[in-house]
């Protein structure tokens, strides 16, 4: 199967390192080059704004979803290919789901932190097999990965949950990742 298209969970802010940004850009770039569209959160700024942007430079396709009270909140993104305005956050989260093939998550605050869990808790309920990549770009998310291991060491999660997702440390491997588990 071709992957066609991919969620992609970033922060809607730049980062203390600018090479989160740069990589972000890439990624986009890699993205339209491979004729993957890209399912993301609406917003034209930050790493999300960074990964649309470079999509479309590169003659991809991408959807932005995002819920109407967040409109007057984040920068949309109005040049998408096509924008979608939900009614809520479940809303979104639901039609991203739907949208996609596979899951990546970037460098993030809070709300990529919730959409990256809610994708792996999904995939441990038996709600989806797609793949969930964690770009942990210059260890970004370690702390998170040690998290997961503690819960599986403390016994509230089988040590299969580590086969649900597949962490890389470089833009360059997340597609192909991808493709090999499609």
């Amino acid at each position: 199967m071709k992957l066609t298209s991919l969620c992609v969970y970033c922060g809607s802010s730049t980062g203390n390192e600018p090479s989160m940004m740069a990589e972000a850009d890439r990624f986009g770039h890699m993205m339209a080059k491979e004729g993957v569209g890209l399912v993301y959160g609406g917003g034209g700024v930050g790493l999300m704004g960074a990964v649309a942007r470079a999509v479309l430079a590169g003659g991809g396709q991408v959807t932005g979803v995002i819920p109407r009270f967040l409109t007057e909140i984040e920068v949309q993104f109005d040049e998408v290919s096509e924008l979608i305005v939900t009614d809520s956050m479940h809303a979104r989260k639901q039609l991203m789901f739907e949208r996609a093939q596979a899951f990546v998550a970037l460098p993030g605050g809070i709300g990529t932190v919730e959409e990256t869990i809610e994708m792996l808790t999904w995939a441990q309920l038996g709600r989806h097999s797609q793949p969930i990549i964690i770009a942990n770009l210059n260890g970004f998310w370690d702390p998170m990965i040690e998290l997961l291991d503690h819960i599986i060491k403390a016994g509230f999660a089988r040590s299969n949950i580590r086969s649900i997702y597949s962490v890389v440390d470089k833009v360059e491997d997340i597609l192909p990742r991808i493709e090999a588990s499609l």
